[in-house]
């Protein structure tokens, strides 16, 4: 047996109960102690140099590999969007979580009522996370129940180790140097294609000689720098798929595969096609911004959806468990992702696996891919790396879809875009702030995660998410939302409303202030921000805002020109949807002006082309979603 496995029984000893793995003086008494001189960590850096010990694994290599999946933190034994557990992220075959939306079957996708589209049909119904099961292997491999290895950090830690070893051991190498454990990083994966089990291990490595500090639920982790330069050759001996990413348009790291959406009939009538329109993107209109979809599904379903012209498209998926991007549209043409057309016909979306209110995390491995993916596009497209054109579909005017939710770490994204937001401050009094709160300190209480109990309060999660009260203090009611609540009442602290809450990364004008409280013009209303100086949750910011001319001046769900635009072509004239009113006095954060534009496309053999028109819109940030005013109705200032 290789030496790597063969302290494995002796392990078992400290892994037993093994959440005080936090004293050099626990470990003495293991069967394995007489042979290495115990660390003198504590808390989860203790856990993860024991079982490196352990299972003689090198300790950069599991720090290497746990950060990637998870940052090194436990989440509570909560499952991730991938349904894996722990800090080394074992997963296992979890049935999809009580709170997941049926996020392709909802609304209207296109955003196009004037077409009739077919959205009836059920979509594949979840049942198991993507890719393989690592868990019941780890219990295997370890002796522990796999209810300790989903919520025990030592024995998770412990349990990926272990396959680490097992991993290192099926490719014939015994070496304590970090360099000769490429093969078993990219295994640990669980790719099934070469390209992205390489972005693995490369991201793994880049980690390893760069360094790392995390602040985790059971203290601060370090990996130390430590240049190391692997021997890359051992993908070659995991037998894996060749990646072909012809043609894809991706970063040459990320290796993405290409998988198509179809442009196909689905009955007689000229207007029955699916599932994206044929444009001319490069030349005739210009992208502006990039959607963050979840899900709400599994990998392998949500590639179902896209693959059905029967449904709806968009240009990119991402699984969680590896990172693995596929896409699925040139991007000259428009995918029916947003619900909202004019927002798809300058947009790019990209779907991450994951559940808004269930998935209690989302892997870091997906976060960086999908990162590298953003700052190639935004790059290409020229747009700019702020939260007004990098949007989640929560904050897309007119549409009804809130992934990727709350638990979306904007914070942490920004930072792997290398567009970090300004540091929070008390005592804001004027101007504009951008919300900004700690995404690992910030626990909003909300509920309805679980549909099957929405009364229930969600588990104590981080969040992106503040809340905006009618009154500075928290028993105020919060604002009231015309849209989401046609009754008029106050929003709720529902986990999928959006009526009183701003994002991480938005930006606002500030209207008063009073001790602690700081309010901003939000939906025509000032909302009251809980900002005291010693936890704040808002960055001072620059920028042009606007103010409207009169009072009840409209606030636009699109973009598209005026009637006169329409005449000599074939197009019918669309009018824009009016969502809320803004008064004299309110002032907002302008993101930037755009030409009113519609794109013509309703039948499946075309003609398919731009109406352009001379009405001029200002995109601002009106409150969660983004909104439009028209150029003539407001002042810059």
């Amino acid at each position: 047996m290789n030496r790597k496995l063969q302290r494995r029984r002796g392990y078992r000893a400290v892994a037993a109960g093994s959440a005080a793995l936090a004293a050099a003086a626990a470990l003495a008494t293991t069967a394995w102690s007489a042979q290495a001189e115990a660390p003198e960590a504590t808390g989860r850096q203790a856990e993860f140099s024991a079982a490196a010990e352990a299972y003689g694994v090198p300790e950069q290599i599991l720090l290497g590999v746990s950060y990637m999946q998870s940052r090194w933190t436990d989440h509570g034994g909560d499952p991730s969007t991938g349904g894996g557990f722990g800090p080394m992220h074992l997963t296992d075959e979890v049935a999809t979580l009580a709170g997941a939306g049926e996020h392709h079957t909802e609304g209207d996708a296109r955003g196009d009522v004037l077409r009739p589209m077919d959205l009836s049909a059920d979509a594949p119904e979840a049942t198991a996370a993507s890719g393989t099961a690592t868990l019941p292997e780890a219990a295997a491999l370890t002796g522990e129940d796999e209810s300790e290895l989903r919520t025990d950090p030592a024995a998770n830690i412990a349990g990926g180790a272990a396959l680490l070893a097992g991993y290192q051991e099926e490719l014939g190498l015994d070496s304590d140097d970090p360099a000769d454990w490429y093969g078993a990083v990219a295994r640990y994966s669980g790719a099934e294609d070469e390209g992205t089990a390489a972005v693995f291990a490369d991201e793994v490595f880049d980690l390893i000689n760069t360094g790392a500090t995390e602040r985790t639920d059971d203290g601060e982790v370090r990996l130390a720098a430590t240049a190391v330069d692997p021997d890359e050759s051992q993908i070659e001996d995991l037998d894996l798929e060749t990646s072909d990413s012809d043609p894809t348009t991706c970063p040459r790291r990320l290796a993405c595969e290409w998988i198509p959406a179809p442009y196909e009939r689905t009955g007689d009538q000229p207007g029955q096609y699916g599932n994206y329109d044929r444009a001319d993107r490069e030349d005739d209109i210009d992208i502006n911004a990039i959607i963050i979809h979840d899900t709400e599904q599994v990998y392998d379903d949500a590639l179902v959806v896209v693959q059905d012209p029967n449904r709806i498209s968009w240009n990119y998926t991402i699984r969680a468990s590896d990172g693995h991007v596929a896409e699925h549209l040139d991007h000259r043409n428009v995918g029916w992702q947003a619900g909202n057309w004019a927002v798809n016909m300058r947009s790019i979306g990209i779907e991450h696996e994951g559940f808004a209110a269930d998935g209690s995390w989302y892997t870091e491995i997906m976060y960086r891919n999908s990162a590298r993916l953003v700052g190639f596009l935004a790059q290409r497209y020229d747009v700019p790396l702020d939260r007004a054109h990098i949007l989640g579909h929560d904050n897309v005017p007119g549409s009804d879809h809130w992934d990727p939710g709350p638990y979306w770490n904007w914070e942490h994204y920004f930072d792997l875009l290398r567009a970090p937001i300004g540091e929070p401050v008390g005592g804001i009094d004027s101007g504009i702030v951008t919300v900004a709160p700690d995404f690992e300190t910030n626990m909003p209480e909300m509920t309805a995660c679980d549909t099957e109990h929405p009364a229930e309060p969600c588990p104590a999660r981080p969040s992106s998410t503040v809340f905006l009260y009618s009154e500075p203090n928290f028993d105020a009611p919060l604002l009231v939302d015309s849209v989401g609540n046609a009754d008029l009442s106050p929003a709720s602290t529902r986990v999928d409303d959006l009526g009183s809450r701003a994002g991480y990364g938005q930006q606002f004008v500030v209207a008063d202030t009073q001790g602690d409280w700081t309010a901003v013009w939000y939906l025509g209303q000032q909302g009251w921000i809980h900002n005291p100086a010693h936890a704040p949750v808002l960055a001072p910011a620059e920028g042009t805002v606007v103010v409207p001319k009169a009072d009840d001046t409209p606030v636009w769900s699109d973009t598209f020109p005026e009637a006169e635009a329409y005449e000599g072509t074939d197009a019918v004239y669309r009018p824009n949807k009016r969502l809320y009113s803004i008064d004299t006095g309110e002032a907002y954060v302008v993101a930037e002006e755009l030409r009113s534009q519609a794109l013509w496309a309703k039948t499946f053999e075309g003609p398919n082309f731009v109406v352009n028109g001379e009405t001029v819109f200002y995109q601002i940030q009106v409150g969660n979603r983004i909104g439009y005013v028209d150029a003539d109705d407001v002042e810059l200032r």
